[in-house]
């Protein structure tokens, strides 16, 4: 299948750093951390701290790195960018000229998909909890709307009789996932095995209520059924369960045709999808090393998994979507911040930052690691153990216990892999701004994002005249 793009895809050629980090993040010739061609220092007194950074070369390059694999394994393959990892405008402009289409969660994320231009065809709606005018926006632009609820269906018809179109729909599975009753993996969702966290967290119709949502479907003319949908999510790091999540889709389509008459024509296996680091990165502190499944890894085991069941049931090959976030985001970015005060206590030696777990949310979350160097002589040995915090009046910790060179106030130090579910899920406690993110190519960086200012803060607060007069009238 050819993806059509629109603007420019550019050739990409990997950077020979000195340390690679990734393909386009290593330390340059001056020893200093650098993304793409531009030092990373001089980013940061450029446009200051707390900022992300991302290089949209790294990030063409590992999404065409995770289609190619899907593609040399499975006939048909589209890729659906999950733009809840990062759903900056100028990312998804990247991610349309290279062809990807896009899972949007709620109205806002499909707003802005559609504003970037994105192919609505290429587009689908998911979530538990649809309002009508997210529905109406899907149907009248032409997106693929994913069925979440049992009144769903007739929302749906509704709006596209009222409208006068037909509206693609697919339906969100609860899949048994039996033989994950005992694998164990991250607990992303609360304690449990990964088919116990499934069980309990993951929404979707069952087998009997999908097999009545088609039924009533086929009666509507205005209801195309066009696939059927399910999210594993970050639960494991082992691709063979990701094989076995995929096997099953394709055994739902079996019950489906014997149920109903109708085949799934496309299934869409969703996200969660991780990757390794030799210096390790992800959940419960460098779980995802250079050990971690790569993405011909999961393509290669997927693929088998689901034209082995196709070929038991007799059925033919779907098409194939899948929704990849943090593992074509994530590697993408750095975030920076600048060391302030350094506290030497009698068991502990607290390096303070200006970026904080409003800006990695995560490492305080679902502990997650994120792989930090010093942004100026970045290859340096690291002589002592230090925790690196934020300002926040929490503990704050953005990495603790990591070993670093000596830092002073003033220097700076970057947090790799920071490039998905960092701005987009960035709070304001203790009403810190919002940081700017800056996109590099080449030795070009431009700001995609602004700096929060403290006006965009105070404008969303409202005083009642009464307060106000009790505050400033004087008897």
């Amino acid at each position: 299948m050819k993806e059509k793009t629109s603007g420019q895809a550019p050739q990409l050629t990997p950077i020979d750093y000195k340390v690679k980090f990734g393909e386009f993040i290593g330390i340059g010739p001056n020893g200093h951390l650098f993304v793409d061609g531009c030092d990373v220092q001089e980013l940061a007194e450029t446009f200051g701290t707390p900022l992300y950074i991302i290089s949209e070369n790294q990030l063409r390059y590992t999404y065409r790195a995770f289609r190619d694999a899907f593609r040399r394994h499975y006939p048909d393959v589209e890729i659906l960018f999950a733009n809840k990892s990062n759903n900056g405008l100028a990312i998804r402009h990247i991610m349309n000229q290279e062809g990807a289409g896009g899972d949007c969660f709620g109205a806002q994320e499909m707003y802005m998909a559609l504003l970037a231009g994105t192919d609505a065809r290429t587009l689908v709606l998911n979530g538990s909890n649809k309002q009508d005018e997210e529905l109406e926006m899907a149907i009248a632009n032409g997106l693929c709307v994913n069925i979440d609820a049992m009144d769903e269906l007739d929302r749906i018809a509704a709006i596209a009789d009222q409208l006068g179109v037909d509206v693609d729909v697919g339906i969100r599975l609860k899949l048994d996932l039996e033989p994950l009753r005992e694998r164990k993996g991250v607990a992303m969702h609360g304690p449990g095995t990964l088919k116990q966290q499934s069980d309990s967290t993951k929404w979707g119709m069952t087998r009997e209520q999908t097999a009545e949502i088609v039924k009533r479907a086929l009666t509507m003319p205005r209801i195309k059924l066009k696939e059927t949908h399910f999210h594993l999510s970050r639960m494991s790091n082992d691709a063979a369960d990701f094989a076995v999540m995929a096997k099953e889709m394709i055994t739902w389509s079996g019950y489906l045709r014997d149920k109903t008459g109708w085949t799934p024509p496309c299934i869409d296996i969703g996200g969660g999808w991780t990757f390794g680091k030799w210096y390790g990165t992800g959940p419960n502190s460098q779980l995802d090393d250079a050990s971690a499944p790569t993405a011909e890894d999961y393509a290669r085991l997927c693929a088998a998994a689901i034209k082995e069941e196709a070929a038991r049931l007799g059925l033919p090959l779907p098409k194939l979507r899948l929704e990849p976030g943090r593992a074509l985001s994530g590697p993408s970015g750095v975030a920076v911040g600048r060391v302030g005060a350094v506290k030497t206590g009698a068991t502990k030696k607290w390096v303070n930052l200006d970026l904080s777990t409003n800006h990695l949310s995560w490492s305080a979350v679902l502990d997650w690691y994120y792989h930090a160097v010093a942004v100026a002589n970045a290859e340096a040995e690291g002589t002592e153990v230090v925790d690196l915090v934020g300002p926040l009046c929490n503990s704050d910790e953005v990495g603790s216990h990591r070993k670093m060179p000596a830092l002073q106030r003033g220097d700076y130090v970057a947090f790799l892999d920071a490039g998905g579910y960092t701005e987009s899920s960035a709070a304001r406690y203790n009403a810190q701004l919002l940081p700017a993110t800056v996109l590099v190519a080449g030795d070009k960086a431009e700001i995609t994002t602004e700096r929060e200012q403290l006006r965009d803060v105070m404008g969303r607060f409202r005083v009642p005249p009464r307060l106000l007069a009790g505050s400033f009238t004087r008897s």
